[in-house]
């Protein structure tokens, strides 16, 4: 019998690998079907998101990705060249996502939904469908809307034709994804720097299933908790190495946490796990439960350690220059769980407060981009700053700027691909020559968050000088910013992206769910 290890057990991390014989890999061919359909629904947000936002983020056919390609084009073209590299055939259907914003508007989900499954049905027949899905997508009329694709994906192809998907950790994990999918891998890491390396995950999974030798089965078990839980720090980086190490042993393919995304107002919310094995269900039961299990035991130990704006505030008044900044996270304001992008809070506590040598990035205000493009370099201007989209963004800053850089088209790196920033333009409140006492902001014509120092360096501000770095990010940032940073702090600051989770209302929500209730298993 095969003895299990212990989850508190040191463990080494190792990548999956399936070994398929070459002799399957020369001779047999297969056509398969891609395609991707995602967005990460806040539902307090209020920006609408509809065909327009999935436009401006990513809306791609024929796998026309070019030279640029954003996060979740990556699996797409993962799988489209180990396929190639097989012989395959691939036939790619449409690739739509939206930055992340409120409910997407049923005309936006249907359009997209059914242009994928008429290329689906052109394509037919098909040995296997593999889809790139956030997980979390809330439309009108549809709350779980990328349940709702696999479900019509399923009924096209039948109950014989494996249907695979790759999702981001913050999706849902729904009983109508379960049930439609043969296979569903999420992401392990937060941020999510390992999208390509799930990609070659499903994809041997696929080949296994194709060349008949592999026979998936999933199991899920409800941990019933709400929140963000970064994966950079103990005990969920011990957790990850867990998972990948159970998946070394006999009969289990995959092992996803499932994290969820605590601003849907959909049903199925909350923390899960997620195992997938080789037709053994009993095993596929057992691993999740006992996984599930510790997950609950550790909840208190998992969440970030967040402390309010005034903490964090006095933090940079206390501390002095030095070749490594601080860095602080914006979490509420971040464009990533469809926050604005434009809230004021941090900033004018800043001013009020005196406290210099500081800048924030990205602040979305395409108005101040222009204004301070029209007004070229060097040129001192009486703006009016962030504010814009409603009571989550507070009020609008009027200041005296200087434009110190500007940028056109700009772009930063992430995850191996790039998020574009857009039209970029460094604005200095204060004297444009005083750097311990300057507060500079930088401020951007397309909704993204931070995910690394070039969001600064882009307009020539040396993210070193500063002492302390405002990101406007809940976790994504981390990656990039954590090789510079003296210190990473978390702010529970205020807009729609609060960190108090057991406040958070969510009127579709009948589940009981920690940490509204403290024990939610209790009957």
């Amino acid at each position: 019998m095969r003895q299990k290890q212990t989850l508190n057990s040191h463990i080494a991390a190792a990548a999956f690998t399936l070994s398929v014989p070459s002799s399957h890999r020369a001779t047999m061919s297969h056509k398969i079907f891609t395609a991707c359909l995602g967005t990460e629904t806040n539902s307090f947000s209020p920006i609408p998101t509809g065909l327009d936002l999935f436009e401006r983020t990513m809306l791609v056919r024929n796998g026309e990705f070019g030279d640029r390609p954003f996060l979740f084009g990556l699996p797409l073209i993962t799988w489209r060249e180990r396929a190639h590299a097989l012989g395959w055939t691939v036939a790619e259907g449409l690739a739509a996502f939206a930055t992340p914003a409120g409910d997407t508007t049923r005309v936006a989900h249907e359009t997209l939904r059914d242009e994928i499954l008429a290329e689906l049905d052109a394509a037919m027949p098909v040995d296997a469908v593999m889809l790139n899905l956030h997980g979390a997508m809330v439309a009108d009329g549809y709350p779980d809307a990328e349940g709702d694709l696999l479900s019509r994906v399923r009924e096209r192809i039948g109950p014989d034709i494996p249907l695979l998907a790759e999702l981001d950790l913050h999706g849902h994990m729904t009983q109508a994804k379960l049930d439609a999918s043969n296979v569903l891998i999420y992401y392990k890491e937060y941020p999510h720097i390992d999208a390509v390396e799930r990609a070659h995950e499903l994809f041997d999974i696929a080949e296994g299933m194709l060349n008949g030798q592999l026979q998936p089965r999933m199991a899920m078990h409800d941990c019933r908790m709400l929140g963000i839980f970064p994966t950079t720090r103990e005990p969920l980086q011990g957790f990850v190495l867990r998972m990948k190490e159970l998946e070394q042993q006999a009969g289990i393919l995959s092992v996803s946490l499932v994290h969820g995304f605590p601003w849907s107002n959909t049903p199925e919310i909350g923390m899960r796990v997620l195992v997938v094995t080789d037709n053994d269900q009993s095993l596929a039961d057992a691993t999740a439960a006992e996984l599930g299990e510790w997950i609950w035991q550790h909840r208190d130990d998992l969440v970030a350690p967040f402390i309010s704006m005034d903490q964090a505030l006095e933090k940079i008044a206390n501390a002095q220059r030095s070749n490594q900044p601080l860095v602080l996270a914006d979490t509420a304001d971040n464009t990533g769980i469809g926050a604005a992008g434009d809230s004021t809070f941090v900033l004018a506590q800043l001013i009020d407060r005196g406290i210099g040598g500081v800048a924030i990035s990205p602040l979305w205000d395409p108005v101040a981009v222009d204004v301070a493009f029209d007004g070229g370099i060097g040129a001192q201007l009486d703006m009016r700053l962030g504010g814009k989209l409603g009571p989550a963004s507070g009020d609008p800053v009027d200041a005296k700027v200087t434009v110190m850089g500007l940028a056109r088209n700009a772009v930063q790196p992430f995850g191996g691909a790039t998020a574009p920033l857009g039209d970029v333009a460094w604005l200095r409140i204060g004297a444009p020559d005083d750097d311990n006492a300057a507060i500079d902001v930088i401020v951007n014509s397309q909704r993204v968050q931070a995910f690394d120092p070039a969001c600064f360096s882009v307009v020539g501000l040396d993210p070193l000088k500063p002492r302390a770095l405002i990101v406007k990010s809940t976790q994504h940032f981390f990656a990039g910013f954590d090789p510079i940073a003296r210190e990473i702090i978390y702010m529970a600051t205020p807009g729609c992206g609060s960190m108090d989770f057991g406040t958070i209302e969510h009127p579709r929500v009948t589940a009981k769910l920690w940490p509204r209730h403290s024990n939610p298993h209790h009957s």
